[in-house]
């Protein structure tokens, strides 16, 4: 467990010191909310980081972040969406899946709102 600590406080320091996690303690490291530190680590921090995200958290939760954070704002983060299907969770067709993940969740969002 000391070694998950480790990362997630290097993580956060990384984050901090590039002025990205203005609103957050992190001299406390647990205190910066999961999803938040998945979302910008993605986003903002290098290889060698998001490989230490995946020795942090389970697949499956970097990649829920991923899908609720990141692909609905696809217009700003296409690319990177792309690359992140493809080379972390092994999607063939990076586009298609972006395009259906988007369409269901929009519609999900309609039937919430109906």
């Amino acid at each position: 467990m000391d070694n998950r600590n480790n990362i997630r406080e290097q993580l956060a320091q990384k984050l901090a010191d590039s002025g990205l996690m203005w609103s957050y303690d992190t001299a406390n490291p647990a205190a910066v909310p999961d999803s938040v530190l998945i979302e910008h680590t993605l986003v903002y921090l290098d290889l060698d980081d998001i490989r230490l995200l995946f020795d942090l958290f389970p697949d499956r939760k970097i990649k829920a972040v991923w899908r609720s954070q990141m692909i609905p704002r696809d217009d700003y983060y296409h690319t990177l969406n792309r690359f992140i299907a493809w080379f972390y969770f092994g999607i063939k067709r990076p586009d298609a899946y972006l395009k259906s993940t988007i369409t269901r969740q929009t519609n999900a969002h309609r039937q919430c709102r109906a």
